[in-house]
Parts: structure tokens; sequence; C-alpha cells
């Protein structure tokens, strides 16, 4: 499995709008199987913060969803309201609550 984590500043004044494309994006990726989850966050100590956090079968099948044509246009729509991304993870998830078992 590959994870991802980061936070997402999003333009003052932002952070509703950007909130609600990432939950779009959720939204989205709920029928892909390779997608097992797709978490978006209020950052508690930033207004304008956004935590996502994300695991896939591989870091290939993440890299695949970049090229559906929803995300994309998701992305264009949404890139203007990103001031800046910071504390970039990735990690190799070992299991847990609504993560198969069998990876």
């Amino acid at each position: 499995m590959y994870g991802l984590m980061g936070k997402i500043r999003a333009q003052d004044g932002q952070r509703e709008s950007l909130l609600a494309h990432l939950l779009e994006a959720a939204r989205l990726l709920n029928d892909l199987e390779t997608c097992y989850l797709y978490v978006v966050s209020r950052a508690t100590d930033d207004p304008e913060g956004i935590w996502v956090t994300e695991v896939w079968r591989s870091q290939a099948d993440h890299q695949a969803s970049l090229t559906h044509e929803a995300i994309r246009s998701l992305i264009a729509v949404a890139r203007p309201l990103i001031a800046g991304m910071s504390d970039r993870t990735e990690f190799a998830p070992a299991g847990g609550k609504g993560l198969p078992a069998d990876r």
C-alpha cells in the first residue's frame, strides 16, 4: 500500500471553497477500488489550512488517478484557490481499520 499526507494552505478566505472541491474529489474516488482512504480535514491551528490523507493500493494507482478527466478538471478549478502546500509525507500503511487486511 501507498500512503500520502499533506497540508494544503488555501488563499485567504478560500478554505471552505477549497475544502468543497477536495470533498468532491473524495466523492469521485468513492467508486475507485484502488483508493482505500481519502480524508479531508480542517487544520485546527491554521484558519486556511487543510490536511489530506490518502491510502492507495500502490503509488502507481495514485498517479493513475491524476489522469482521470473528472479529477483533472477538479484540479484545474481548485488550483487557483491554493496558496501553498507543505508537510508532504509519503508512508507505507501496515494496516488498520478501513484498510484491506490482505495487502
